[in-house]
């Protein structure tokens, strides 16, 4: 032990104890339950703020081969695909006003992407697109989803400002019917459920939330009638104004700044504190995208992932914060034991299953278990390591020690979302803003004249909601519509007791329906990559079932059964990692394996990946009824 101290200068026992105490005061009965749901007096909360103009129209009744649900990267790269492949009779529903997704509606001051642009924008190479800076912007994302939707002519196949009330199956037609807020009725063939997984807003259950009488709104929603300014910040109404933000996620790392520039007052409510590492935006190099040869945007976002994964690359082609922490993480064990890291998984867990604490802890002291064990112990060395520079970075920023002390993250770094900013902890330094650090335990009540905590009422003119979005609660409340699937059985009943899913996408009971995202499927930090991946896996599937004639495609009982199987094994994984983090949407609040199939693959994306190339290329569409 003391040999580990003159090396690290850190104290691993006690740090292990403080982030288990950290967790524990965080831990609650009611998970997401703790949320309240925007419906209801709540539905202004999913308002559209940005419309110019309402579309008014004639209800559609037309007949297409696909109907694509979400206009975000996950849909428009569906329709991407499915043109590359010469399918084009499909359409296109998205509730907002234009496309962009996540990246339509979070328009608050200072949204910017955490992953570098080169990776994160898909579709590179094919739109010939050159990003401003290695770390985009809301304003640029947007530009670059409209480039996409000209270069693949989206457009003409959009119905935009509709949203998707349900989706029946017709057995005897063969066909989806999809029903509309615009009181559309459209058949298809084939229905692609790409809704994305941070969509709909959530707030927090707390007591008097709709007693306040001042103004409120969600960062997904940001109201800059209200606060002036753009996406850029300049919020020159709020200079009056006592604001308070509830929430310390990766929104209000990036908003609060701007908030803190130009409210009289901000109060920033805090559970726990973000892991805040340095950004360092550079602007691109003009000269760099167009000397790169054929395949390079595929071969920098798989390298990306790799490195996130443990695996072994001959070089950082990123060389970012994210891959900094994984050089960190893995450097060691490279010359420790190269042929064993893959078993340093992508999340830096454990390799060992409950199993091994239920048959006996000698049973498994094989050498590989040793040298399992001696892996994991120089990886969680590694993490103390990066979450101590973590940490002095706060204390050294910060002036005030006690606000220092509240903003030092005392997790492992991939517990939580990481966050890159250079002046959001330097923000706590403006007379103006105070940190409000509940200390684990949340806000207590919402007066009518402001936000209730620990015997105090801090008195604001408004309130915003940083408490980002529904993970892990029922698929069509997140959705905003039910699935109707063979004999009525809907998607809610499918997976009242679990997911139960082919490779993420497909789900026995729901033929010709296509699932995007990443339950059961590969997650990755650049979640357009694994989009992107899905997208081609689609139009594959599509493109052999129009050569068939096909009318109906379905997973069969045994091959969803399997998967099923293969997710719950895998979810062994990252079991005892997730047990040990701070709650959080990561680990579905700190109820952990309740329902174990509940998971994304946990041999990482690039293996999934593989998998599901391997899969292709047997070219007979194993697991999936054809007929």
């Amino acid at each position: 032990m003391s040999a580990q101290l003159n090396q690290h200068d850190f104290d691993p026992d006690a740090l292990r104890k403080k982030y288990r105490l950290e967790r524990d005061k965080r831990l609650r009965q009611d998970g997401n339950e703790q949320y309240q749901e925007v419906s209801g007096e709540f539905s202004y909360f999913v308002e559209d703020p940005y419309l110019e103009e309402e579309i008014e129209r004639e209800p559609i009744t037309d007949e297409v081969e696909v109907v694509i649900i979400g206009g975000g990267f996950g849909g428009m790269l569906a329709a991407a695909r499915l043109r590359e492949k010469g399918i084009d009779d499909f359409k296109i529903i998205e509730k907002g006003g234009d496309f962009g997704g996540t990246w339509y509606w979070n328009r608050y001051p200072g949204a910017s992407c955490d992953i570098e642009s080169y990776i994160y924008f898909p579709l590179l190479e094919e739109t010939g697109f050159i990003p401003k800076q290695k770390y985009t912007n809301a304003p640029e994302t947007l530009e670059y989803c409209r480039i996409i939707c000209e270069k693949f002519n989206l457009y003409e196949n959009a119905c935009l400002q509709t949203e998707v009330t349900s989706t029946i199956w017709n057995e005897d037609t063969k066909r989806w019917l999809v029903k509309t807020n615009q009181n559309d009725e459209i058949k298809a063939r084939y229905v692609v459920h790409s809704n994305g997984p941070l969509n709909r807003p959530k707030l927090p259950a707390i007591k008097g939330i709709n007693d306040f009488k001042g103004h409120t709104f969600h960062t997904s929603r940001w109201d800059y009638e209200y606060t002036g300014g753009n996406s850029h910040g300049n919020l020159d109404n709020l200079k009056d104004k006592r604001v308070a933000i509830i929430g310390t996620g990766a929104t209000a790392v990036q908003c609060v700044p701007h908030l803190g520039a130009g409210a009289e007052q901000l109060y920033v409510f805090q559970r726990t504190p973000s892991s805040i590492d340095v950004r360092n935006n550079q602007p691109t190099d003009p000269n760099w995208i167009s000397t790169q040869k054929e395949g390079w945007h595929d071969e920098r976002r798989k390298n990306f992932e790799t490195l996130l994964t443990g695996g072994q690359v001959k070089e950082d082609l990123v060389s970012d914060g994210w891959t900094e922490a994984f050089r960190l993480l893995f450097g060691n064990l490279r010359d420790k034991a190269p042929s064993k890291m893959k078993m340093a998984t992508w999340a830096a867990t454990s390799i060992f299953s409950s199993e091994m604490y239920k048959k006996g802890f000698k049973a498994y002291m094989t050498d590989k278990a040793m040298e399992a064990m001696d892996i994991r112990n120089a990886m969680q060395m590694a993490d103390f390591q990066k979450m101590e520079q973590v940490r002095a970075r706060a204390q050294e920023v910060v002036k005030d020690e006690k606000t220092a002390e509240s903003l030092k993250p005392y997790y492992n770094q991939f517990c939580k979302r990481p966050c890159f900013h250079d002046e959001y902890l330097d923000t706590f330094n403006r007379p103006n803003v105070e940190l409000v650090d509940t200390d684990g335990k949340g806000l207590e009540e919402i007066s009518e004249k402001g936000i209730v905590f620990n015997g105090k009422e801090y008195e604001v003119d408004c309130i915003i909601f940083a408490t980002g979005f529904e993970v892990g609660t029922d698929y069509s409340r997140r959705a905003g519509y039910q699935i109707h699937g063979v004999d009525g059985k809907t998607v809610s009943q499918k997976w009242e007791n679990g997911l139960a899913t082919l490779h993420g996408m497909h789900s026995r009971g729901f033929p010709n329906s296509f699932f995007f995202g990443p339950a059961q499927s590969g997650f990755t930090a650049t979640y357009t990559y694994s989009l992107d991946e899905q997208s081609i896996h689609l139009a594959y599937i599509l493109e052999k079932a129009l050569d068939k004639g096909a009318t109906r495609i379905e997973a069969t009982q045994e091959a969803e059964e399997k998967w099923i199987q293969t997710i719950i094994e895998k979810a062994r994984l990252t079991a005892d990692f997730q047990e040990n983090c701070t709650p959080g949407y990561y680990n579905n609040e700190g109820k952990i394996n309740q329902t174990p199939q509940n998971n994304t693959y946990g041999g990482g994306p690039i293996e999934f990946f593989s998998l599901m190339e391997k899969w292709r290329s047997k070219d007979n569409l194993e697991g999936l009824e054809i007929n």
